[in-house]
């Protein structure tokens, strides 16, 4: 007889898993139009934010490796959405600007966000309960950012 921990429903990895599987899949038709990946999509997130990041603040704040962001940031470049300089102060450092292009995307992507919130509404998520599960993921993120 299997232990109640070992239960596949008992487990939250498995529940964070599917929630974000599925919920990268709500995005796909709506990046994929403008050749985006969902990747993309967050490191454009970034630097609507604050233009012109070093990679390593880029990386840090999507909680990825140096060495995953660069090869996203040189496909990105390619595509003309991000140019790629040495910093001005410190040439070890690389600066991630977005181009026209890149900056333009946001105003096409508007909707977005609204049609991945409408997509995730349900009885237990609404506008007045988002702000706490924000909270619990958050609470997750940097209790694991610690291990």
């Amino acid at each position: 007889m299997i232990k109640e921990e070992f239960l596949l429903d008992n487990q939250l990895c498995f529940r964070l898993y599917t929630a974000s599987r599925l919920l990268t899949q709500v995005y796909h038709p709506l990046l994929s139009e403008y050749g985006l990946t969902y990747p993309q999509y967050l490191v454009l997130l970034v630097l609507w934010e604050k233009d012109a990041q070093p990679v390593n603040d880029i990386a840090k704040r999507l909680f990825l490796e140096t060495n995953t962001v660069t090869p996203l940031l040189k496909r990105m470049e390619n595509e003309g959405l991000l140019a790629r300089a040495k910093g001005k102060e410190d040439a070890r450092q690389m600066i991630v600007s977005l181009t026209g292009k890149g900056k333009a995307l946001q105003k096409k992507l508007k909707e977005v966000p609204q049609t991945v919130g409408n997509a995730v509404i349900c009885d237990s998520v609404n506008p007045e309960t988002a702000p706490d599960l924000f909270r619990m993921l958050d609470d997750i993120i940097a209790k694991l950012g610690k291990s």
